[in-house]
């Protein structure tokens, strides 16, 4: 039997973005569960909401930059001051489609953010990410 994920977040405001990214995802076999939430506060809710007693633990989390509300920005704020037992393990992604040089460079200053990719997320660049973070992983 493959390993796989157990789960991947991922936080955009854009719909069809998310339902092809899950798309993606779900066709390369590699998570147990896609977890798609649309703002920033839903995110954290869902980061902050023990199921059985325990923390979900998405191994993996795309974020998006630009969306109302609380940008990617914001989050990672409020992220940053989640207890250690909720952040532990997660490779943070940014998934957007800003081109600005200054979230490129903020984003790499940030140790929480593992790496920063354009959308749309494609099977090459998904694989790449799992090679380079999740080197167990049979797919």
């Amino acid at each position: 039997m493959n390993k796989k994920l157990s789960c991947i977040l991922m936080i955009d405001d854009d719909r069809a973005t998310n339902f092809l990214n899950k798309m993606i995802l779900d066709q390369m076999g590699c998570c147990e569960k896609v977890v798609a939430v649309e703002s920033g506060p839903e995110g954290l809710d869902f980061l902050k909401t023990k199921i059985d007693g325990k923390y979900p633990h998405p191994e993996l989390l795309f974020l998006d930059i630009n969306m109302p509300g609380m940008n990617g920005w914001e989050f990672l704020e409020h992220y940053k001051s989640l207890d250690e037992e909720i952040r532990a393990q997660v490779v943070l992604m940014m998934l957007t489609t800003s081109l600005n040089p200054d979230d490129f460079n903020r984003a790499e200053d940030l140790p929480e953010v593992k790496g920063y990719l354009n959308k749309p997320l494609n099977e090459e660049r998904m694989a790449e990410v799992l090679r380079g973070y999740f080197p167990d992983l049979l797919l």
